[in-house]
């Protein structure tokens, strides 16, 4: 069974549409790897919690030669914030970094998350 041919005159409309879906496509590819490359991603492996505290393990994934800090939380069960702690990563190292983090409660704290890792930018 042969395609039904668009109807005359619309050909045009037909290709213009067709182009602009596969630019619009390409620009999305672009935008998610261009976003993504070079990038600092932390990454919980695991935690414990303790009557005061929170031991959280994170692996920090970052660029060669990046200073990073990390901001490790401690979560009650409402997912309220019931510590805080920054985690300075220094440049020198491998690109994936494993840390180990005690996060010091308010309250009987259940869960331990990484909030966000950002670049540490030098100053001259």
């Amino acid at each position: 069974m042969p395609l039904p041919r668009p109807a005359p005159g619309t050909t045009g409309w037909w290709v213009f549409g067709t182009l602009a879906c596969l630019t619009a496509v390409g620009l999305i590819v672009w935008w998610g790897i261009v976003s993504t490359t070079g990038g600092v991603r932390p990454e919980v492996t695991g935690y414990e919690v303790a009557s005061d505290s929170v031991v959280v393990d994170y692996d920090v994934h970052r660029p060669v030669g990046v200073a990073v800090v990390c901001r490790v939380s401690a979560l009650d069960a409402s997912r309220n914030r019931v510590g805080t702690v920054e985690d300075a990563v220094p440049a020198q190292g491998p690109t994936s970094v494993h840390r180990q983090v005690q996060v010091r409660t308010s309250v009987r704290a259940v869960t331990g998350v990484v909030d966000a890792c950002t670049r540490v930018t030098a100053t001259p």
